[in-house]
């Protein structure tokens, strides 16, 4: 089963030149008939299906009002009108049987850096398998989809909270269908949720499967100290704030302590092994210094 689509390749094969999103919508708001229904019940209707509306359209009626209360400015508040259809029985996100769906993100931010960010959130509520099927970047967006399979669509509420551990939020959701959701993402405050080194703070990283990331903006320097038991080749790649690769060190033997300075412009740490993670049996010690 393929797991986690080694997605850098796509980002880079995947640029096409399309018109804007708004331009698209446009453009297909020009071919069909314009609903008569405000923004906030064209938004209810979307997420349930004909029927379940008009069975409870009275209902409805009640728990949206008043409709002014699900504006965020002169935008839709989607979140909160997914929290009160869920709170009142009427949003379904549970399969009988687990089924497989597609997901698509948009967003106007740095490509690599938000799958990087929404790998971690979707691990975060338990996707851990993904399988990434579409990739494309213009001028104004890029656009992720990948296909699932679980026993129940992504909730949306759940989702916006681990998002905004990275700085992000949603700002709009599309039900293309039961099994197809289409989410816009807001970056512009985005960071990766990993822990911030700082000066004269020793932090004790354990053993574990995945490399280590940090946010090193605040240190000038960091020490490295590896344990007798470990067999530690250094392999650390630093990152801007966009996660473009600044500087990466890698060494072919064994270190027992290392002494690094922090290029100016990285914000972001990675610290693994050259070979294997098998090989730090006991973790590393890391010794910041220095104010930025």
């Amino acid at each position: 089963m393929v797991v986690k689509f080694i997605f850098t390749a796509m980002l880079f094969f995947s640029f096409f030149t399309y018109n804007s999103f708004a331009r698209e919508l446009k453009s297909a708001n020009d071919s069909v008939i314009v609903s008569e229904d405000d923004p906030i019940t064209a938004k209810i209707k979307s997420f349930l299906n004909k029927k379940a509306y008009n069975d409870n359209k009275a209902f409805i009626n009640i728990i949206f009002s008043p409709k002014s209360a699900y504006y965020i400015r002169d935008r839709v508040n989607v979140i909160k009108i997914i929290k009160t259809l869920k709170e009142n029985g009427l949003l379904h996100l549970f399969f009988k049987v687990p089924q497989a769906f597609s997901l698509t993100f948009k967003t106007n931010g740095s490509p690599i850096f938000f799958v990087r960010i929404m790998d971690a959130v979707l691990s975060d509520i338990g996707y851990f398998r993904y399988l990434t099927v579409a990739a494309y970047l213009n001028a104004s967006e890029f656009s992720w989809t990948i296909n699932l399979t679980s026993e129940y669509m992504t909730d949306p509420m759940i989702l916006q909270k681990a998002l905004q551990k990275s700085g992000c939020k949603i700002i709009d959701i599309t039900r293309n269908s039961a099994k197809k959701w289409t989410y816009i993402i807001d970056m512009n405050s985005a960071k990766l949720n990993v822990p911030t080194l700082e000066a004269d703070k020793d932090v004790e990283i354990r053993r574990a499967l995945y490399a280590h990331w940090f946010n090193v903006s605040q240190i000038r320097a960091l020490q490295v100290r590896s344990s007798r038991r470990n067999h530690w080749y250094p392999y650390i790649s630093y990152y801007d704030a966009s996660l473009h690769l600044v500087k990466l060190l890698k060494r072919d033997k064994v270190y027992k302590s290392i002494s690094l300075l922090i290029p100016k412009n990285a914000k972001y740490m990675k610290i693994t092994d050259l070979y294997t993670l098998k090989n730090l049996r006991d973790g590393l010690t890391l010794s910041p210094t220095g104010v930025r």
